[in-house]
């Protein structure tokens, strides 16, 4: 299906009107929002505090990296 033909589609489908596209597009959003399945408090904390924990070791990982290449040019450079 080319461009031209899916954008008479979409505009014959909501005939052409901005208002109507933009009032449907919003509650198409609705819908899809309904059928998310969203996390319980629990799955919510663990998720949470996993994420904490990984950024929280990922910054300490290259802060360490970075004061050893640091520590390694100033030794070279002297």
């Amino acid at each position: 299906m080319g461009k031209c033909t899916l954008l008479y589609n979409v505009e014959r489908e909501v005939g052409g009107n901005y208002m109507q596209r933009i009032v449907k597009f919003f509650r198409d959003v609705v819908r899809e929002m309904k059928k998310v399945s969203w996390p319980k408090k629990k799955e919510l904390t663990k998720y949470t505090i996993t994420t904490i924990v990984t950024v929280t070791f990922v910054a300490l990982f290259f802060t360490v990296v970075d004061m050893g290449i640091s520590s390694l040019i100033r030794l070279i450079l002297g």
